[in-house]
């Protein structure tokens, strides 16, 4: 028994022999930089665990020497300060080195929690995690909006650890580091935000890479290098800053939104990169996490995944079960997925909470919508339609829409009642001319109906559907087949498919008395059917034939 108490004994001598050179080497090589100090430091630390594993000061020494080294990354360095604290809890030096990591890592409340135990455990001398406990919260407003609690909370921290501080003359070494690397950051932000003021923006770029590299904080220089060429408008440039940023930190979470953001908006060949920038979020920011399936579920939408844009969207309402903007997603996305109650159903709570007149129109144009065009119900579209109309007069598109839900109903006296309220909303809509000019042509206003067709050509003479229009009405509803065939023509040649056109061109060459020409356009109307079918093949053949009848 003796001889086993022995030789623990020596293991325990051993380790505070290695730890005290490995104090003395590390020591050195921070005054130095000499890579066999460094070397022997390592060594001593690992000598000094071996020996009595118990030691918390080994593991966060170890972890602080081999991260400043670079050898190390932060998550690394804090799992080491969680292994000091296991096997020795009250150790307040450990929750200093861990608090420490954690601002590094920008984990603010982490490490800010860290600092306050070091306080209660140092109790009159706990000046040094007073000070860091200050320089977190001022690194946090540096980053972050403040408020009044906390900048008292900096100037309590900071004046009672300057107070303390004079009599813990030892603490002043890590702090001394980290006021330094705290200070270089916030004179590099300071000096490049002049710069920007003043649109040197080339020159805030070139400075904010150097700090990157002699800080080390690279997330928050090249964060403001991607904020520039945002602001420039070049996004290629700008996701570059932002990847290296990530990069650095991928648990900086203010960049990764602004990476998710602009890797969604400007490279749709990029969805499943964003997916994945979106799904890492859901972890770091659990206050926006509704916000961030929202973005999620479009994202599945642009893939095409009906199923989990669906789930996306579902969850995202789970976080805020009275957004509109959520349920109006979620309809569009069961819309996709042809659960069309489902879309109706969401699409209703999106009108009923109405945040904003001028977006529930549009949520009624789109309920109006699906009625009219899956369940062929126009009565309900048409009041959908007119609830629209009322959260926004100005909104052409629905009065639009509601005019051809009139036409589709045979009631052609409202519809074009609707054609002309779009058309004093936005007079220069090509085309709710061409809709109101054949609305009026189906109420046998003709001369109306051709004034109408003629603007919709003025302000688009690429408009082939009215080019063919206007054709038909001086065709059949004139009778003059020569002025009706260039209208077809013309819209041949905007829509080299456009078969309702050459069918047309065939009538009035048959009408003019050109059989050739007409079996020529009969023909072609004939093959261009068998891809469009818009027309029974049919009539077109019996037509054709009747050309050489006797």
């Amino acid at each position: 028994m003796s001889k086993q108490l022995s030789a623990s004994q020596d293991e325990m001598e051993l380790a505070l022999v290695n730890l005290e050179n490995a104090r003395k080497a590390h020591q050195r090589y921070l005054m130095k930089q000499q890579e066999e100090d460094f070397k022997e430091a390592i060594e001593n630390y690992v000598n000094a665990s071996k020996h009595n594993p118990e030691l918390p000061e080994t593991y966060y020494r170890l972890a602080f020497l081999m991260w400043e080294k670079g050898e190390i990354d932060v998550d690394t360095a804090i799992e080491q300060c969680n292994t000091a604290l296991e096997h020795s809890p009250e150790s307040a030096n450990a929750c200093i080195y861990k608090g420490f990591f954690n601002k590094i890592a920008d984990n603010y409340e982490d490490a800010e929690n860290e600092f306050k135990k070091a306080i209660k455990l140092s109790g009159f001398n706990s000046a040094r995690p007073r000070m860091m406990l200050a320089l977190s919260i001022l690194k946090r407003l540096s980053n972050k909006k403040s408020t009044f609690k906390d900048v008292l909370g900096f100037l309590y921290y900071f004046i009672s650890g300057s107070v303390m501080l004079s009599y813990d003359i030892p603490s002043l070494k890590i702090l001394i580091h980290t006021a330094k690397d705290d200070l270089s950051v916030i004179a590099y932000k300071k000096a490049g935000d002049f710069l920007e003021k003043i649109k040197m923006s080339k020159a805030a770029c070139n400075l904010y890479n150097i700090a990157a590299q002699k800080t080390g904080h690279k997330d928050i220089f090249y964060t403001r290098i991607g904020d520039i060429f945002v602001k420039e408008k070049d996004n290629v440039k700008a996701y570059e800053a932002y990847k290296k940023s990530y990069d650095s930190n991928p648990k900086n979470d203010v960049n990764l939104m602004k990476i998710a953001a602009l890797t969604q908006t400007y490279f749709p060949e990029m969805v499943d990169e964003a997916i994945d920038y979106y799904t890492q979020l859901l972890a770091l920011n659990p206050e926006k996490i509704g916000f961030i399936y929202y973005e999620l579920g479009h994202l599945y939408l642009k893939k095409g995944d009906k199923i989990n844009s669906v789930s996306a969207f579902k969850l995202a309402l789970e976080q805020e079960k009275t957004n509109p903007f959520y349920h109006n997603s979620l309809a569009f996305a069961y819309l996709k997925a042809e659960l069309y109650e489902d879309a109706i159903n969401h699409y209703n709570m999106a009108i009923s909470i109405n945040p904003d007149n001028e977006w529930t129109s549009m949520v009624c144009h789109a309920l109006g919508s699906l009625y009219a065009e899956i369940y062929g119900n126009f009565e309900l579209a048409i009041e959908k339609y007119h609830i629209g109309v009322e959260a926004d007069p100005k909104n052409y598109q629905i009065k639009i829409s509601l005019g051809d839900a009139f036409m589709a109903k045979g009631d052609v006296e409202n519809a074009i009642r609707a054609y002309c309220d779009a058309i004093s909303c936005e007079p220069e809509n090509f085309r709710a001319y061409s809709k109101a000019g054949l609305a009026l042509w189906e109420n046998d206003l003709i001369e109306e109906a051709v004034v109408a067709l003629h603007k919709s050509i003025d302000l688009n003479p690429n408009f082939d559907i009215a080019q063919n229009n206007l054709g038909v009405i001086y065709l059949d509803g004139l009778g003059c087949a020569s002025d009706a065939l260039p209208f077809f023509l013309r819209a041949i040649e905007i829509n080299p498919s456009y078969t309702l056109a050459y069918f047309n061109a065939a009538r009035a060459n048959e009408m003019i008395g050109d059989k050739t020409q007409a079996a020529e356009y009969y023909q072609m109307a004939l093959d261009m059917n068998t891809l469009t079918e818009d027309l029974p093949s049919e009539d077109i053949m019996e037509r054709l034939h009747s050309l050489f009848e006797l």
